[in-house]
């Protein structure tokens, strides 16, 4: 998938909000500026996309009451439907990742994680395993149930981790080897009320940074893959006194540099882009520097290959905006935007 020597991006939008779907674009190998050339519809707000390199496959939650995932056959600006879309068996899917043969999503409104399995093609080929989730946080009007936000496997392949918003938690997994089912290996308590949202291996796969989004911070853990434990180690404050008068900070995504020197996090409320030196080692970030994220209510927020380019999803004021990270201090350079309503989601094939 190759464009002009370049490459293609692949960005999520909430249709409910005026978004188009998933909208295709070009990406320009010198300055990694955006070109949107096609738009695809059908799937209710495809908030989250994964791509499947090898496999040339591209897949979508559909966030509604009854949610769906879809896959496509991605060959550049062309996506073709591998099916119709599958329902998950929950409600609200926020996130998806690809685990062997299988599809796992979180579903934020049921709380539980679903397992589907994956044909020869790529598509989707059955229904779901679902595992669900039970607690609570003290957090009334946000954490009255679970709310599984978002699924990821470890870099070993051997867990998958996902994070729980409403019962303030991460949970490692394990898949059946036969069923396909995902089930409890563990699970790992935050702070109260912290509501983690999404996590963040660092390269050499031994520490998870997991982002709050009921409390501005960072939690850091040391990961131990050989036993599948996750232990939280210290937090960073990421939005001290930054979010306008009545807007609270709420982090969305954090992202680490490929060669494990940079965090970034985006704060929606304070539309920041946080920067975070690992120069002290992965398990001592410290905040570096803070700017704007280019728009309003950044949403996602993910790093090229190469570890120079940074791209911002704004939902609220509908564009995606690219940056370049200084290479001695990590600090984001904007350079450039093009409009996309309702932006959710960026993947850079």
């Amino acid at each position: 998938m190759v464009c002009k020597g370049g490459s293609w991006a692949y960005i999520g939008s909430f249709t409910s909000g005026g978004g188009q779907g998933i909208t295709v674009a070009s990406v320009d190998p010198g300055s990694g500026a955006l070109a949107p050339v096609s738009a695809v519809g059908g799937l209710v707000n495809p908030s989250w996309l994964a791509l499947d390199r090898a496999a040339g496959v591209l897949y979508a939650v559909g966030e509604a009451e009854f949610g769906e995932v879809a896959a496509f056959r991605a060959r550049g600006p062309e996506l073709t439907p591998l099916g119709r879309p599958v329902a998950v068996g929950g409600s609200g899917p926020t996130h998806l990742s690809v685990a062997g043969r299988r599809l796992l999503t979180a579903n934020y409104g049921s709380g539980s994680v679903s397992s589907l399995p994956l044909g020869d093609d790529g598509g989707i080929a059955g229904p779901p395993a679902v595992l669900p989730h039970e607690g609570r946080g003290p957090d009334p009007e946000r954490q009255g149930a679970p709310h599984a936000h978002q699924v990821l496997p470890d870099p070993s392949g051997r867990w998958v981790l996902t994070t729980d918003l409403g019962t303030d938690s991460v949970r490692v997994c394990a898949l059946d080897a036969r069923s396909g089912a995902v089930r409890v290996h563990g699970e790992a308590g935050l702070r109260a009320g912290s509501g983690p949202r999404h996590l963040a291996f660092h390269p050499d796969g031994t520490v998870v940074y997991v982002l709050h989004e009921l409390e501005p911070l960072v939690t850091v853990c040391r990961w131990d893959a050989g036993r599948g434990r996750l232990e939280p180690l210290s937090e960073v404050a990421v939005a001290d006194g930054e979010a306008p008068e009545g807007a609270r900070p709420c982090p969305s995504v954090p992202a680490v540099s490929p060669d494990g020197r940079f965090l970034w996090v985006a704060v929606r409320g304070a539309d920041a882009l946080v920067t975070l030196s690992l120069a002290d080692g992965p398990e001592k970030p410290r905040v570096a520097g803070s700017t704007g994220c280019g728009g309003v209510w950044p949403r996602d927020l993910v790093v090229d290959r190469a570890g120079r380019g940074l791209y911002v999803a704004n939902e609220w004021s509908g564009d995606v905006t690219w940056f370049d990270a200084d290479p001695l201090d990590g600090a984001p350079r904007r350079r450039g935007a093009v409009e996309v309503p309702a932006a959710a989601c960026v993947v850079l094939a």
